[in-house]
């Protein structure tokens, strides 16, 4: 019997690759939840997807979009009020019945006192455990798309990535390869009550980022280490959000520190292939840095 699948944010750096993935697969419907369906549009345009609009503060379309649903993929926006947002999706996808709940976290939510964004994840952890619904938690590491989606503008024009991480090595991890777990995990029995911890093959510092795009693309990037002080004036500038900005800084202090190096096998142990390494996902999407 066909199992209808719901991914909310659906047009984000891992919902999409998680309707593209599960679009492909037998006996499944998928239901793209997106903010906008201009922004949607692309994925209508994949087998099996019904795109459907959730607009958090209107409880008529997020009830439309669980209604039927028999499992979510659970992604809250990087918003200050995303423990609201997805207590109301949890508490929606309670009356509607649904049988098993995957949610995107972060690597680290379990720790205490843990960093800012930790907490709010950890605290959407807690309130599905409560509910009574199956649940799973997929906490990945820092994405390596945040270098096509953040530093590619200064990759292009200056052969620059300002980050203010140090020598901190991080376990990066494509986005494709949490989406393949979030696929067998949703489409395999077995996995309830389970959290797993997601990251690449390998940790690696910033400087070595910017040495393997110039390796590949054969267009010298360097590591420019900001200071903390003038990565949060920069940021003011931009007019980034004081809240965004504090989670921002307390997340790359975690990684100048080297607390975000640590590797598991999750990946591979549960799609039965190996996580690609950075040096493959820069020769995938080297067009984004030159």
């Amino acid at each position: 019997m066909r199992q209808t699948i719901l991914v909310t944010g659906a047009t984000g750096t891992v919902g999409r690759e998680v309707v593209k993935q599960l679009s492909m697969q037998d006996d499944i419907r998928v239901r793209a939840g997106v903010h906008s369906l201009i922004k949607g549009e692309n994925l209508r345009r994949l087998p099996d997807v019904e795109v459907v609009e959730m607009e958090f503060t209107d409880p008529d379309s997020l009830h439309a979009a669980f209604t039927h649903a028999d499992k979510v993929f659970l992604i809250t926006p990087f918003t200050d009020g995303q423990v609201e947002m997805a207590k109301k999706l949890v508490d929606e996808a309670k009356k509607t019945g649904v049988k098993h709940i995957v949610k995107l976290s972060a690597l680290g939510a379990g720790e205490e006192p843990g960093i800012q964004l930790g907490r709010w994840h950890r605290e959407i952890e807690r309130y599905i455990e409560q509910s009574g619904i199956p649940y799973t938690f997929l906490r990945p590491a820092s994405f390596m798309q945040n270098f096509e989606n953040y530093n590619s503008a200064t990759i292009k024009q200056e052969g620059k990535i300002y980050m203010p991480t140090g020598e901190g090595k991080v376990s990066y991890i494509d986005a494709r390869d949490i989406a393949a777990v979030a696929v067998q995990v949703l489409t395999t029995d077995g996995h309830e009550g389970q959290i797993y911890d997601l990251t690449g093959p390998e940790a690696i510092t910033v400087a070595e980022v910017a040495d393997t795009i110039s390796y590949v693309t054969g267009k010298p990037v360097d590591y420019v280490d900001v200071p903390e002080d003038a990565a949060r004036q920069a940021m003011q500038q931009q007019n980034v959000p004081n809240w965004m900005t504090d989670c921002l800084l307390e997340l790359y202090s975690v990684h100048r520190a080297g607390y975000s190096g640590g590797i598991t096998g999750r990946v591979e142990e549960i799609t039965g292939r190996k996580p690609h390494t950075f040096r493959q996902f820069v020769k995938e999407y080297k067009d984004c840095f030159c």
